[in-house]
This record gives structure tokens, C-alpha cells and sequence, in this order.
């Protein structure tokens, strides 16, 4: 079984090696076994476990989030958990969206009412957010 080094996990992760420590921390990726010479040394799995971390934040999920998900990783039941996780999490996202698009078309509104000219105290987007 191949083995690598903290910094060909990273390279092979696609992540740096302060990551890799960090999940380490948190108890996301568990602290691997060391060589004689105290290097750590990774496996596979290590790598694998590590880009489906990284792979869960790029769509949303928080390293709470992905930790649960973690553990549920060797329940022969858990497919119906992970769907309902990303639903919520599908549901959240839109959830911001419609927040987002709010504060887009207040700031759209305010940026309407202002000339671009004169001193920000006297700008109305200045009064707006003052009153």
C-alpha cells in the first residue's frame, strides 16, 4: 500500500499543507500513524477523504456540515441522510439568493438616487443610510 508524505498529499489533494494540519485540528481527516523518523504518513484513503472535503465546501457546505457527513460515511443507510442534507442545503442556498437579490435591488435604488456628484455627506445615499 503506497504512503505519502503531508506535502504529496497536498500536491495530490490539490490543497496546502496548512489545510491538511487544520482538518487535522478539527477531526476532519484523522491524525495518520508516523514514520520512524516522525514524518506522518498518508494513504490513499487520506487523499480521497480529503478532496471529498474539499469538494463538499466548493458546494456549500460548512466543516460542521462535512463532518457529520463524515461519519455517516460507513452506514450502509445513509444515502437518503446525504439527499436530505443537500435538499437543506439546496434550500438554504435559495434562501440567500432571495436575500441577496433584496439587498441588490436596495443598492440598486439608492445607487439611482445619487448624482455621483458633490460631497458624500450631501450625497442621498449617504442621507438614505443615515435616517
Amino acid at each position: 500500500m503506497a504512503t505519502f508524505t503531508t506535502s504529496e498529499v497536498a500536491e495530490h489533494a490539490g490543497v496546502n499543507v496548512q489545510t491538511i494540519r487544520y482538518y487535522e485540528r478539527r477531526g476532519l481527516l484523522p491524525e495518520p500513524p508516523r514514520r520512524p523518523s516522525g514524518y506522518r504518513n498518508y494513504s490513499q484513503d487520506d487523499i480521497t477523504r480529503i478532496r471529498f472535503i474539499k469538494r463538499a465546501q466548493e458546494i456549500g457546505f460548512t466543516l460542521a456540515e462535512i463532518q457529520d457527513m463524515l461519519s455517516l460515511r460507513a452506514d450502509p443507510e445513509a444515502a437518503a441522510e446525504m439527499k436530505q442534507r443537500s435538499e437543506a442545503k439546496i434550500q438554504e442556498i435559495d434562501e440567500k439568493i432571495r436575500d441577496l437579490e433584496q439587498v441588490k435591488r436596495r443598492l440598486e435604488e439608492l445607487a439611482n438616487i445619487c448624482s455621483g456628484h458633490g460631497p458624500a455627506h450631501e450625497c442621498a445615499i449617504w442621507r438614505a443610510l443615515e435616517d
